[in-house]
């Protein structure tokens, strides 16, 4: 994969949807929960698979999990796995829709636990983040980091599932904890980690 395509990070590729995701979302700071309990759907689905193939599906997850309602997630009940189950909007793996309504409820305890989940990652975090890396390729990027492996053991710990460090860091990555935008990519100049409410939603 080459570092640098047409002055961005190259794992956008040429694809639109990859493109406008990567110019208008990664890397930027999220601070809002329900943001954030979008992209915990979106990262736990893509385990296994490509993220491209979850971005795909990103409106058939809107339409399936009440446009990330955590209340609304966290109450859904086997007959609406079941329903899920037949939908071809998402990613139909039982474990994983049975865990998105799992962790939907570990997420709101969270909530109230900490007052918000933005401020639970923030207790992750020694310093305001984003954590600003200066990578010159691709293969500089980590697939983890020490608040990833805290995080992540901790969810662990709380009952997430589907929610290792790898792709914890992917979703931190996504969320703008750390930016790892390329020294090179036009973005890394602009995207200096300004909290911003998700534009999708």
């Amino acid at each position: 994969m080459e570092d640098l395509i047409n002055a961005r990070c190259g794992w956008a590729g040429t694809d639109e949807l990859y493109i406008k995701y990567h110019d208008e979302e990664w890397g930027k700071l999220v601070t809002d929960d329900k943001s954030l309990f979008e992209f915990l759907v979106l990262e736990s689905a893509q385990a296994g698979l490509s993220w491209i193939t979850i971005l795909r599906k990103r409106e058939g997850y809107r339409e399936a999990f009440h446009h990330f309602d955590v209340e609304k997630v966290a109450q859904m009940t086997s007959e609406d796995i079941e329903r899920l189950m037949k939908f071809d909007g998402i990613v139909k793996n039982r474990l994983k829709i049975n865990s998105t309504i799992h962790n939907a409820k570990l997420f709101m305890a969270i909530q109230q636990e900490f007052g918000s989940f933005y401020k639970y990652i923030l207790s992750f975090f020694s310093q305001q983040p984003p954590i600003v890396n200066n990578f010159k390729s691709l293969s500089q990027v980590p697939a983890t980091s020490p608040e990833s492996d805290a995080m992540s053991k901790d969810m662990k710990k709380r009952g997430f599932k589907f929610f290792g460090s790898t792709i914890c860091y992917a979703f931190l990555q996504a969320a703008g904890f750390v930016n790892d935008h390329l020294e090179d990519c036009f973005c890394k100049a602009t995207k200096s980690g300004q909290p911003h409410q998700n534009s999708y939603l």
